[in-house]
């Protein structure tokens, strides 16, 4: 893990645009280099996924969250509003994964989804966008 590439802030909707790059050892969205992506949004059931798959939906899309049996231990419903970050893992013909590093209940945070749309995009327009339009 290189721990000097950020945890990207990003929408689902953004992950389909990223692209592997082996030899970095990282996931390219432009120009942006990353080995973690931060995401928010509503955890809704799987099925057949057992205790260590649930699926992040944040209004763009959907992701797979993998947890480890220390996450799996929690008590974390579906409808619960979270924040997550982890090792971004793109998959052929199923949604992206993401192996999850830190999770955290956002629910009792008020406006806490339109609050996350605008950090998203504050993040994009003063980090990303210059960097995805050198690459371009």
């Amino acid at each position: 893990m290189d721990y000097s590439l950020a945890a990207v802030k990003m929408l689902c909707s953004q992950l389909r645009d990223a692209k592997p790059t082996p030899s970095q050892n990282a996931t390219a969205l432009g120009g942006v280099l990353f080995q973690r992506a931060w995401l928010q949004g509503v955890l809704v059931p799987i099925s057949g996924g057992g205790d260590n798959h649930m699926v992040l939906d944040d209004g763009t899309g959907l992701v797979e969250l993998g947890l480890s049996s220390d996450f799996a231990l929690r008590q974390w419903k579906s409808g619960m509003y979270v924040m997550v970050v982890g090792v971004y893992h793109i998959r052929t013909g199923d949604i992206p994964l993401l192996k999850v590093h830190k999770m955290v209940d956002l629910s009792v945070s008020p406006d806490r989804e339109a609050m996350w749309y605008l950090e998203v995009m504050d993040a994009y327009r003063l980090f990303y966008e210059p960097l995805i339009q050198e690459f371009s």
